[in-house]
């Protein structure tokens, strides 16, 4: 079960990882992906926010992975996925519109969540 539990958050580090390359490279890719608007200089915060977040949870995954151990990186992760979420349900209960691309990406920030913190408290009592 815990090999398991590591492959799975090993192909989900190098899954967030691709995408915080190719959109630190061409933060179009990030644009396109989240539906947002960067015009002018502002494409540089897209570049380096949306990069740094899904870079971080990506070496916290791939490293807490790859060496049980440091299980407890994968609350990096866990953290970052997990206040989107909480940011996304309260944007949600302020009025923001609700849509498909955001019911998807809350369901991705859950089940991120939940594999990190499941994992990391797996292979701590291993």
């Amino acid at each position: 079960m815990n090999l398991v539990l590591r492959i799975l958050v090993g192909l989900w580090g190098l899954g967030f990882g691709l995408l915080a390359v190719q959109g630190i490279i061409d933060p179009k890719v990030f644009t396109t992906q989240f539906g947002i608007e960067a015009p002018g200089a502002s494409i540089n915060s897209v570049r380096s926010d949306f990069g740094a977040f899904f870079l971080v949870s990506a070496v916290g995954a791939l490293w807490g992975a790859w060496k049980p151990e440091k299980a407890n990186l994968l609350y990096v992760p866990a953290a970052l996925f997990g206040t989107a979420l909480v940011g996304r349900l309260i944007g949600l209960g302020l009025g923001d519109p609700a849509s498909a691309a955001n019911n998807q990406a809350m369901i991705i920030e859950g089940v991120s969540t939940m594999l990190m913190l499941f994992t990391a408290r797996r292979l701590k009592t291993a």
